[in-house]
């Protein structure tokens, strides 16, 4: 994904993320072995915790950091402390590169979490792919990435063509059957987020009333809702396959000028700027993602999560993708338990073999055939600026990857 920086989070809380994991040089002890003792486990996160991603990459960080706080202050794994070395690494996919090789080469991790865009992913994956370190993926969506990056990556998060699929069923059934579609095609992200749309929207009957596209750096979308205008009749709704950057601008101006069908899309949604830009009467948008980051009407892990991520950082979670990185870090240090330590081939089999682990955003299971969990998706429902939960949901069908 490419995103810009949430204008809600403070330098302070990057300074204090990068503070707290000062560990982030080559002269860090020697990670623990097959036995979990002889000095603590190196575990590698890479984050965008300044520039355009930084918007969903800094609370993913947050979220891991303050797992890593509560398992080092309950004793650690198998005897071991953790120690967490984070590298920024911008949103720049020359710097991501770089920072992927001083994991590996520097710091000498055995094992590896972060980034919530599969771009990222893609420019860091294959460095430990050769290096076998088994890697998991904060929030990044795409299910190609196991095929693509190899056999020691794994999701923690559902997969683009399942949250598409819950997208698609969600809007046919509760909002008509002719939707207009746009979708941001600099990305990765959101070009495979629309065409599983269009595919299971279609499947279902649906139809696309019109289809369009847009450059990632848009700020103007007056093109494209002239197009929608024009239309006679009007869609339903319309389904926007769109970054943290570009959505809230095109909310605004969609109903700026008058377009006050439901908007859909995915966890591209999922960022506070998008009310603030929209403006605090920003309704009828919904969205999937990964939970309800609500104190009130969460569940009770979601309740937990955010009591203690504000008593850390001093404010609620900014987004669901900080309880990813929560639950990523909880998943990881689970697998080190069974495997008995960080042999990579010892981990990827204890991986594989994760059945319903607990996580906050769902339970997480995993197979040799498959390293992306099928896991449920909650909707999103924004009314006066509020986020709702507007359901949790498993789609009936989900394209293929």
């Amino acid at each position: 994904m490419r995103t810009f920086a949430s204008r809600g989070l403070a330098l302070a809380a990057v300074i204090g993320l990068v503070a707290a994991c000062s560990s982030s040089g080559s002269s860090a002890a020697p990670s623990a072995g097959a036995g979990g003792t002889g000095g603590p486990i190196k575990i590698g996160g890479g984050f965008a915790l300044t520039g355009g991603e930084s918007a969903l990459d800094l609370p993913a960080a947050n979220g891991a950091k303050l797992a890593v706080d509560e398992i080092n202050k309950a004793g650690g794994v198998l005897g071991s402390q953790i120690d967490f070395i984070v590298h920024d690494s911008q949103y720049k996919m020359d710097v991501t590169a770089q920072t992927a090789k001083q994991f590996v080469e520097q710091d000498k991790v055995p094992l590896m979490v972060g980034y919530t865009d599969t771009d990222s992913v893609l420019a860091s994956g294959p460095t430990f792919q050769s290096a076998k370190i088994p890697f998991i993926t904060v929030g990044a969506t795409s299910p190609k990435i196991p095929s693509q990056v190899g056999d020691m990556m794994f999701l923690a998060c559902f997969g683009d063509n399942v949250q598409a699929a819950v997208g698609a069923e969600y809007a046919f059934d509760k909002f008509g059957h002719t939707a207009g579609f746009l979708w941001d095609k600099g990305v990765e992200y959101t070009t495979l987020l629309g065409q599983y749309f269009k595919s299971r929207f279609t499947e279902l009957g649906g139809t696309i009333a019109l289809e369009d596209s847009y450059d990632d750096a848009a700020t103007d979308f007056s093109a494209q809702i002239t197009k929608l205008k024009a239309l006679s009749p009007a869609p339903d709704f319309y389904y926007v396959a769109a970054m943290p950057n570009n959505i809230g601008p095109l909310v605004k101006q969609f109903r700026d000028a008058g377009l006050t069908a439901p908007i859909v899309g995915g966890d591209g949604y999922d960022t506070p700027d998008l009310v603030k830009i929209a403006g605090p009467t920003t309704s009828n948008v919904f969205f999937t993602t990964h939970a309800l980051m609500d104190a009130v009407n969460g569940t009770d892990g979601i309740k937990k999560f955010i009591a203690a991520y504000k008593a850390a950082y001093g404010n609620d979670p900014e987004n669901a993708f900080a309880a990813l990185g929560y639950d990523t870090v909880y998943l990881l240090a689970d697998a080190i338990k069974r495997a008995g330590g960080t042999d990579s081939a010892a981990i990827k089999t204890a991986l594989e073999a994760t059945k319903d682990f607990p996580g906050i955003t769902g339970k997480i299971t995993f197979s040799a055939d498959s390293h992306v969990p099928q896991k449920g998706v909650t909707v999103i429902d924004i009314e006066n600026g509020a986020l709702k939960l507007g359901g949790e949901v498993v789609p009936v069908k989900v394209p293929a990857p």
